[in-house]
């Protein structure tokens, strides 16, 4: 079943369960989907639907701090939420173990010694972990070697 069946799948069983945060969540991931077809009219495989979930994912982490400066306790826990349900739609996350190794190997097989060799190091890492880690981890790693 591809993953646009498993989002039509999931909204209706929201639907059925009158789970709000989830049908919201997930038209939301159907409705960028759509979106992005639509503006590069093209027909997404399980591959950019996933990109476009990452990309989900990320606003919503995004979010995150500007609530919690807020305080608004009610909206972190609906946010946090969100980000549970976004997350199982995508590949297993990387650990901060796993992802360090993968890019300890890029920086060595690139010969990376300078901060303007962080494009090399990203380019080469992140079709890697593509939909498995969040670019800023990766950069702060690159950074981390770097210096």
């Amino acid at each position: 079943m591809s993953i646009k069946e498993t989002l039509t799948q999931d909204l209706k069983l929201a639907l059925k369960e009158k789970d709000i945060i989830r049908k919201n969540t997930v038209q939301g991931i159907r409705a960028a989907v759509l979106q992005f077809e639509k503006d590069n009219l093209t027909e997404l495989d399980d591959d950019g639907v996933l990109d476009v979930i990452a990309k989900e994912l990320k606003k919503r982490r995004d979010v995150l701090p500007e609530y919690e400066k807020s305080g608004r306790e009610d909206l972190i826990t609906q946010l946090n939420r969100e980000i549970e349900i976004v997350m199982g739609y995508l590949p297993s996350q990387l650990s901060e173990d796993e992802l360090d190794e993968i890019v300890k190997c890029a920086v060595e097989a690139t010969g990376a010694s300078s901060m303007k060799d962080m494009g090399s190091i990203m380019a080469e890492v992140l079709p890697k972990v593509k939909g498995r880690a969040d670019g800023k981890m990766v950069n702060a790693l690159a950074r981390k070697y770097l210096m």
